[in-house]
């Protein structure tokens, strides 16, 4: 059985099936019989949803909401395929997001750009359209109710212009996308997690992302639910390490010299020194080739996007 973690709250993470195990989690919001996902992997997590609606005793009809953090494909590109076996779902999504959505040739021809065709297409497969009568935009303060429970929408740029996180207002609790880092529990040390940002391409702005880390800060969540990898506490413990850790990457590209193929590695190669510093200070007892194996993808698309940050500074 895929991982599954019931909070007890209404809300249940299981893994999407997204390249390795307890890499990305879809979370479930249910209500009354009702339910909500929140992002949906890639194609390959359908069976799974299929399976934890299953395993909760709930038929395809129930779900009424399917809400994207933001439409990178690690978080959106089952969409279109959980939106056919869902129907009677509604595909919550920013406003810069929602056109990709229901016409996804320019996002996949950025991802491709990206990655790569043959990685696109082995990891992703074919992104179906969602009808755009079915998808709803979700601008800052956009509220859905499911059976009555709220979930309250962020507008929430830094990572991506198009991202949001939302409010579980039955909780307190907030699903974060990529907004709030990522935190893998393999990383996890007497149950405290170790958490850094994601900067990857391309819209990447630090100055945005702190804005964004303080603004779901001050709604002062005893729990915040990343897609990779879940439940998070100690929320004033993780986001001033978020803050310090975000300084530091930036620091890292900026003291980075070269250009082209010889400042990106200059800058992998940092980023990769300095988690491992701050990973071995955190406690955790992993060879280090098994910590690098899990940050492999982190660590080359987060030089990316800083490569990519630094040259949007440069005068035109």
């Amino acid at each position: 059985m895929f991982d599954w973690r019931d909070y007890g709250n209404g809300i249940i993470a299981f893994d999407a099936g997204y390249v390795r195990p307890v890499l990305a989690a879809i979370h479930v919001v249910i209500e009354a019989g009702r339910v909500a996902f929140i992002d949906t992997g890639s194609n390959d997590a359908l069976p799974n949803a299929q399976a934890a609606l299953k395993r909760l005793g709930l038929a395809p009809d129930a779900v009424d909401y399917i809400i994207l953090t933001h439409i990178h494909l690690d978080h959106a590109g089952g969409a279109g395929s959980m939106m056919a076996a869902f129907p009677r779902a509604q595909l919550v999504v920013h406003p810069r997001g929602a056109r990709h959505m229901a016409e996804p040739g320019r996002l996949v021809a950025g991802v491709t750009a990206v990655y790569g065709e043959d990685y696109v297409r082995r990891v992703y497969g074919e992104i179906l359209p969602v009808p755009a009568e079915r998808i709803v935009e979700a601008p800052d303060g956009h509220a859905v109710s499911l059976a009555g429970r709220e979930l309250l929408c962020l507008d929430t740029p830094g990572h991506a212009r198009h991202h949001i996180c939302i409010v579980d207002r039955r909780t307190g609790g907030i699903f974060s996308g990529d907004m709030f880092g990522l935190s893998y529990r393999e990383h996890d040390v007497d149950g405290g997690p170790f958490i850094f940002p994601t900067t990857t391409p391309t819209q990447f702005e630090p100055e945005a992302m702190h804005a964004s880390i303080d603004r779901l800060l001050s709604f002062r969540p005893e729990a915040i639910y990343l897609t990779h990898y879940s439940r998070v506490g100690n929320i004033p413990q993780m986001g001033a390490d978020l803050h310090r850790r975000l300084d530091a990457m930036v620091a890292c590209a900026q003291q980075a010299g070269g250009s082209g193929a010889e400042r990106h590695e200059a800058i992998k190669a940092a980023l990769t020194n300095y988690l491992l510093t701050e990973l071995r200070a955190h406690g955790c007892p992993l060879p280090q080739a098994h910590a690098l194996g899990i940050w492999e993808t982190d660590l080359e698309l987060n030089a990316q996007g800083l490569e990519v940050w630094l040259d949007s500074r440069q005068p035109a």
